[in-house]
């Protein structure tokens, strides 16, 4: 009834897989599997679920109901019980995986294949590698948790070796680093495009400081609508970022991170009617600066790429890696090394005449969500 195959991991370690079906007049009636890393607990394991499974009823018990449970019940279970809060993006990716075939298929009869499968099926929808492996990265959070939490037979080693032939199979993989950054001129054009705007408008979003802030401060669009006045130590000249994206956390990380002189002096030139340095809305933001971009017709540019362009700034003006982690807020400085090519050649923004635009004193508009 149990059998026990040996497998070999990236690490060069050996994984013992124990696989247990039972039969009743010739239909699989129940069905789990567990892996070890020693042959001996999987010899041991097997013997003791063998005993179990050989009592009458055993069939009807917790195992058994877990094995026949589907993965998306899992996936509601860990919406539903999780007390670690999850970001919006993580939370309707698991929502869409309750769409797809693996999501109604038991637990006990998941494995390696079902697992490409649905990563292939996800990629047919037009989904892009990077997004695929964030899926199954999410998926790889409800199997921990399923297994460890709740005694589901998910196998985890089955969804590793699936992520592993989906990114041989170009199913999944990293994007394209963007290397995309504004000239001078174009943001000359932008700046001045949208201060024309702001003195027919004044109530509307102050763009140019927006702007101009995100490239100094080097911070993404949701991090800077989020930061608060409280959070800035201004003798200090840095803030604290709450809730910083990262590979593996989000809510929760909060991290303090160094303020450039120009981004503080934006930040300062702000009215304090809010709670929020930039208390706005960040797809309106995003949904300005698109549009700006088609009507004054600056091509392949996006918002983030005023971070990169902040973050290449640094470096351009000769600042070594960790000092411009401290500002970017990267965890890794392996990150930052698609900069390493980049030699000091001062800072374009010097003299910069927005700069002074941007921070002369004149008071915005009280602010409004928008």
């Amino acid at each position: 009834m149990a059998t026990i195959s040996e497998r070999k991991r990236k690490d060069g370690s050996c994984a013992y897989l124990v696989q247990i079906t039972l039969k009743r007049g010739g239909q699989i009636v129940h069905r789990e599997n567990r892996t070890f890393d020693r042959r001996q607990a999987a010899e041991q394991w097997a013997r003791r679920r063998e005993a179990e499974l050989a009592k009458p009823d055993a069939v009807l018990g917790k195992a058994s109901r877990a094995a026949a449970a589907s993965l998306g019940q899992v996936i509601d279970r860990y919406l539903a019980e999780s007390s670690r809060a999850m970001g919006r993006t993580k939370t309707q990716c698991l929502r869409s995986i309750k769409t797809f075939a693996i999501a109604s298929k038991p637990c006990g009869e998941i494995g390696r294949q079902d697992f490409v499968d649905f990563a292939q099926e996800l990629a047919a929808t037009g989904v892009q590698p990077t997004t695929v492996q964030n899926y199954l990265s999410h998926l790889g959070a409800v199997v921990e948790a399923g297994r460890l939490a709740w005694g589901y037979p998910l196998d985890k080693q089955a969804l590793s070796d699936g992520r592993a032939a989906a990114k041989l199979l170009g199913v999944t993989g990293k994007g394209r680093s963007r290397e995309r950054r504004p000239t001078l001129a174009e943001l000359d054009t932008l700046l001045t495009h949208f201060e024309d705007r702001q003195a027919r408008h004044p109530d509307n979003i102050p763009m140019a400081r927006v702007i101009a802030f995100a490239i100094f401060s080097t911070r993404r669009l949701d991090e800077i609508t989020r930061i608060v006045w409280a959070d800035l130590d201004e003798a200090g000249s840095r803030v604290m970022v709450r809730d910083m994206k990262n590979p593996g956390e989000k809510i929760g990380n909060d991290v303090w991170c160094d303020l450039p002189e120009p981004a503080l002096r934006i930040a300062l030139a702000m009215p304090k009617a809010a709670p929020q340095i930039f208390p706005y809305n960040s797809k309106s933001i995003s949904s300005l600066f698109t549009r700006a971009c088609q009507f004054l017709a600056i091509e392949d540019l996006h918002f983030h790429d005023l971070r990169h362009e902040g973050v290449s700034r640094l470096f351009e003006m000769g600042l070594n890696i960790p000092h411009v982690a401290a500002v970017s807020g990267h965890r890794t400085w392996a990150s930052l090394k698609r900069y390493t090519h980049l030699r000091q050649t001062g800072d374009k923004f010097a003299g910069w005449k927005w700069l002074e635009v941007m921070t002369c004193g004149k008071v915005c508009a009280a602010p409004t969500q928008q």
